[in-house]
């Protein structure tokens, strides 16, 4: 009887936790979402300057974890951080391809943001379910059912739906629309790797997040380079200004923040939850900056955003029902062995 008091108790604080971890990742990224677009292209800011303000968030996440790993060995009994070292060249190595991935889906959002409305900002990424199954069969060689992959193609349909909705406005932007989908290409794979690198940080988010972020500054400077932004950035004419910096570091901690959480999700569900989790939250996502921006759209136009986040849910179904056969005919297998 205890026994099973205590298996149930295991079980609430379980989905407690995963519950609370979903919960502020939905938060946290949409805040970002929407503090980024104001920086991007609000009247009173308009940066214009994704890669630069991607690279700041990056420098000022590195500075939270550096701080966070003085402050405990300083204060150790008040404050908690995993032992490690960034600048370790077998570390460094292991996390490269993770950091690669970690820079492009953050300079693939931003990029998506500067050109397109919040609210067709969920379309635009909405492949990432697509992707995943793409890398699943391309990476690890697993087949995938009809059932989810009619599941994909039906997410495909809302999104072409979304695209041609989106192109009769004003505010369609061709090249907005492929870096959300490059973003969903990334994000997909980035998925995937993080399962793979934390156990190259004893499954230590935070340590993830600091060298995510530390490899990210340096790769990102190129970046900037390339797109011409470092002369952007120099003309800018609130650059003096202490509000301009203020929000910009504010948007850091949101870049922080969702890195870490991202991560977490990641951690205590599994890359397709984690997928799952933000098809849905850029749907609430979509909802809100419809209403925050007074942005009237179609029958049509909203269709599309219920036909992906539909065809998303149906995917996710079939996936638990196929992980359960699987599960039963394995044990099933074990008791005859």
């Amino acid at each position: 009887m205890y026994q099973n008091f205590d298996e149930h108790n295991r079980l609430v604080n379980k989905y407690l936790k995963i519950f609370f971890v979903v919960a502020l990742y939905w938060f946290t990224s949409i805040l970002t979402v929407f503090v980024n677009k104001h920086l991007l292209s609000s009247d009173s800011v308009n940066l214009g300057a994704p890669l630069f303000m991607s690279w700041f968030q990056c420098v000022v996440s590195t500075l939270i974890c550096y701080g966070m790993s003085r402050l405990s060995k300083k204060y150790p009994s008040v404050f908690t951080f995993p032992e490690g070292n960034p600048l370790d060249i077998d570390t460094f190595r292991k996390l490269l391809p993770l950091s690669v991935l970690y820079t492009l889906m953050i300079a693939a959002n931003n990029l998506s943001l500067t050109y397109v409305s919040v609210a067709f900002y969920y379309i635009g990424r909405s492949l990432t379910t697509v992707f995943s199954v793409l890398l699943t069969y391309i990476i690890l060689r697993q087949r995938t059912s009809f059932k989810s992959m009619l599941c994909c193609a039906v997410i495909v349909v809302g999104f072409w739906l979304g695209v041609d909705q989106e192109s009769l406005t004003t505010a369609f932007s061709w090249r907005g629309t492929i870096f959300g989908v490059l973003s969903s290409l990334a994000l997909a794979m980035y998925s995937i790797q993080t399962k793979k690198s934390l156990a190259h940080v004893n499954q230590e988010v935070w340590l993830l997040s600091y060298y995510n972020n530390l490899y990210s500054i340096v790769l990102f400077l190129p970046l900037i380079l390339l797109n011409g932004e470092l002369k952007t950035v120099i003309n800018y004419q609130h650059l003096g200004a202490m509000w301009f910096w203020a929000a910009l570091t504010l948007s850091g901690f949101c870049g922080f923040a969702i890195g870490f959480v991202t991560a977490l999700q990641i951690k205590v569900t599994s890359p397709l939850t984690h997928n799952i989790s933000g098809t849905a939250k850029a749907c609430a996502q979509t909802v809100i900056a419809t209403q925050y921006y007074n942005d009237v759209r179609s029958s049509i136009w909203w269709t599309s955003n219920v036909v992906v986040l539909l065809a998303s849910a149906a995917y996710t179904r079939v996936k638990q029902l196929e992980m359960l056969q699987h599960h039963q005919q394995r044990n099933a297998a074990t008791q005859k062995a």
